[in-house]
């Protein structure tokens, strides 16, 4: 008979397994296991000299970790990887210029600027990064949270800028100068902000922007960035808009001057939108039968920008065109330093924002193709390509999963079709700029709203989080909506701030359980999910403490007193005075409580004989020092009342960390850690059954309750009750 059939018939005998061990305490454990001391070789000094090495090995693996480069190309398969990296670079060159000048649109600067966006980035990625399918270059997100300070510094209203950056009389080239000038300074700002957390290994600082957070964050940026083009499409006059409730206020501006919409742009912008996100479509639907994608915004930009030049949009219908695309590159210039204090803030959080959407896209590939990317070397390849693109008047690089599917799904084998494409972004630079020059900007701006798609899409992963935990679906909503209302840069961090208020109210709050045992094994599991006899320590414990808290407040107002036994006595009945408080000092009252008997407060308190008190840390990860004396507070509470307690399932990196902090004394020792919680009740119930006492945690003679310690005394735990289970003893 086969398994199969073995595991469906009841009747067959049941798959176990039995062990035969002793009862292990983790002091017995560590004895005949023969335990060693791990050697710490974390000093200060011990970890300069181990990375100060200088051999010819070392050497050469920090050149390769720093420049990924040399360890890639020279093992480049050229005959197998070559040709399709070139028609991978061709497709995404083409794809690069074009989102490149649509994406200047939402920094507020000329497309020719986007051009030099999408070409320089790409560069200096080829020598440092270790992804070899992202696409380098602008990302709308990015260049909305830049154009944001953009317009904020260099606004089109003379009158509200400022002396650092504007002249009041300043014509509209000035304008366009300045405007380029804030960018390229924050973009530098934004660089040396990644290459200082790369140079401090801290990529490990995107974990907590969780899939929740940017799929909230990136959501509302989408709608920024919708609202943002919307009046480019309809090519009406809106103010520059910054912080909160600037989304509401464009909107306002756009509904207000809407009857002075061009109709020409209005219509060219709608066709854009329809017929590259249905092409699109058609992309994604037929990718496994068409070689290479339909490269539609390409398509789409030649056939308008020869339709505006045929018909001259721009002098018959007053269309709002590109003009001026200059040939070749501007000279490098260096940033503005009286800008860096101004746009540290938004210039931190577009880093941060930049190089998650990067790293979380180059995450994606790796896992598709089997290789590993390090995190900290993309902030740095990021960092120094941001620095470049800054002095080459370039606005932030990010990556763009449309652009980035583009370059994978033609082929592209590694960062050759970048280089490639870098090259194809160079001849329409050198080249091909002036042609495009009665483009009408609203096409562009179509292009930017047919790729957020994706992005709005992320709407629906609010009901499916719903479902699987309210928390995520919470911080997905509230970062959402704080980026609409608030703005992304104070959005993002209000999003950031309630995701860590979660996450502290969630480890404040922790479940804890009575645990059962399933009988004839070693398994024990949650009481409340098993039909198991027990009792309910926690609901215990909480019972007493309550009754305790009442017993005090009526000693303090006089109703209950304390006689000399310990005992509780009621005072006279007559008329309370509820203003007068007894002058009694109830700290010093050794208030002795008989559980078994009727109590002179209304609380219901089960009546169990405790001897024994088993933690599973099998789940505590670390502790603190105030974790340990909290511990080690309750743990002597515990044996003041004849209640011995054991601790079970500890990792021995959490037991080192215990001996380091000083957890064990005479009281508190190390014999009462176990194995296993089964280990920990096995031990207890030879204990009780042999009626042993010459163990120190078992003895329970009828000594007086220890005193509190001084140090003891100060320490507030449990609701300021360290003093109630002390009174607890009989």
């Amino acid at each position: 008979m086969d398994q199969e059939e073995s595991a469906m018939d009841p009747q067959l005998p049941e798959k176990r397994y039995c062990v035969s061990r002793p009862i292990y305490s983790t002091p017995s454990f560590e004895v005949d296991s023969e335990r060693q001391e791990r050697q710490d070789n974390s000093s200060l000094r011990q970890m300069l000299t181990s990375s100060s090495g200088c051999s010819s090995k070392s050497s050469l693996r920090m050149l390769k970790r720093c420049l990924p480069i040399i360890d890639w190309l020279s093992r480049y398969p050229i005959k197998e990887w070559l040709l399709n990296d070139v028609i991978s670079g061709v497709s995404t060159g083409l794809v690069c210029s074009l989102q490149g000048m649509a994406y200047a649109l939402l920094v507020s600067v000329a497309p020719v600027y986007g051009l030099y966006s999408a070409f320089f980035p790409i560069l200096t990625y080829f020598l440092f990064g270790t992804s070899r399918h992202i696409s380098v270059g602008p990302f709308p997100v990015t260049c909305l949270m830049v154009g944001s300070v953009v317009l904020s510094l260099a606004p089109d209203n003379p009158s509200v800028l400022t002396g650092n950056v504007t002249n009041p009389n300043g014509t509209q080239e000035d304008l366009e100068a300045r405007r380029i000038m804030v960018a390229s300074t924050m973009t530098v700002v934004v660089g040396l902000f990644q290459v200082a957390m790369g140079l401090l290994q801290v990529g490990f600082l995107v974990r907590y922007l969780s899939d929740p957070l940017v799929g909230g964050f990136t959501t509302a940026a989408a709608l920024h960035v919708f609202i943002s083009q919307i009046k480019i499409v309809l090519s009406v006059p809106t103010g520059s808009h910054n912080g909160p409730f600037s989304l509401f206020k464009t909107l306002i501006d756009v509904f207000t001057n809407i009857h002075q919409t061009n109709v020409a742009d209005l219509v060219a912008g709608l066709l854009t939108i329809a017929v590259v996100m249905a092409v699109k479509e058609v992309n994604a639907k037929f990718q496994h039968k068409i070689p290479v994608p339909i490269p539609i915004e390409v398509l789409v930009t030649v056939v308008a920008a020869g339709v505006s030049y045929a018909v001259d949009l721009d002098s018959h219908y007053g269309a709002s065109i590109v003009r001026s695309i200059p040939r070749g590159f501007v000279p490098p210039q260096a940033p503005n330093t009286e800008l860096f204090l101004e746009i540290l803030g938004p210039s931190f959080s577009t880093a941060v924002v930049g190089y998650a959407v990067a790293v979380s896209v180059a995450k994606v590939y790796a896992a598709k193709h089997d290789y590993t990317i390090d995190g900290n070397q993309e902030l740095l390849a990021f960092g120094v390509s941001n620095v470049l693109c800054g002095f080459f008047s370039s606005f932030v690089a990010s990556t763009a999963l449309s652009r980035t599917a583009v370059q994978e799904s033609t082929g592209g084998r590694s960062q050759v079709a970048g280089i490639i494409s870098a090259v194809l972004v160079m001849v329409v630079i050198l080249a091909l700029g002036n042609l495009l020059e009665p483009l009408q900007k609203s096409v562009l701006a179509g292009i930017v709203i047919a790729n957020l798609k994706g992005m709005f899409l992320q709407v629906t992963e609010v009901l499916s989080l719903w479902r699987q935990n309210r928390t995520d679906c919470s911080i997905w909503i509230a970062t959402c909506v704080a980026c609409v209302v608030l703005g992304l840069d104070v959005g993002l961090l209000a999003g950031l701030v309630y995701e860590m208020a979660t996450v502290v109210i969630r480890t404040q709050f922790p479940l804890c359980s009575s645990l059962g045992n399933i009988p004839g094994s070693d398994i024990y599991r949650n009481m409340k999910d098993y039909k198991k006899v027990g009792f309910d320590a926690v609901r215990v414990f909480k019972k007493r403490n309550k009754a305790l808290k009442k017993i005090h407040k009526l000693i303090k107002k006089g109703k209950l007193k304390a006689s000399e036994s310990g005992e509780l006595s009621v005072v006279s009945l007559g008329l309370d005075n509820e203003a007068f408080e007894s002058e009694q000092d109830t700290e010093t009252v050794d208030v002795r409580v008989d559980w078994t008997s009727d109590l002179p407060v209304r609380v219901s308190v089960p009546q169990v004989l405790i001897h024994s008190l088993v933690l599973d840390f099998s789940a505590v990860s670390f502790l603190d020092v105030v974790a340990v004396k909290s511990l080690r507070l309750v743990i002597k509470e515990f044996l003041r009342i004849g209640v011995s307690v054991y601790i079970a399932a500890c990792d021995d990196d959490l037991i080192r960390r215990m001996e380091s902090l000083a957890l064990f004394d005479d009281v508190v020792t190390r014999d009462l850690l176990f194995l296993s919680v089964h280990d920990a009740i096995l031990f207890i119930k030879l204990e009780v059954a042999s009626k042993n006492t010459s163990n120190p945690i078992m003895d329970k003679d009828s000594k007086e309750p220890l005193p509190f310690t001084e140090e003891e005394d100060l320490i507030e735990t449990y609701d300021n009750q360290p003093r109630a289970i002390h009174e607890l003893s009989n």
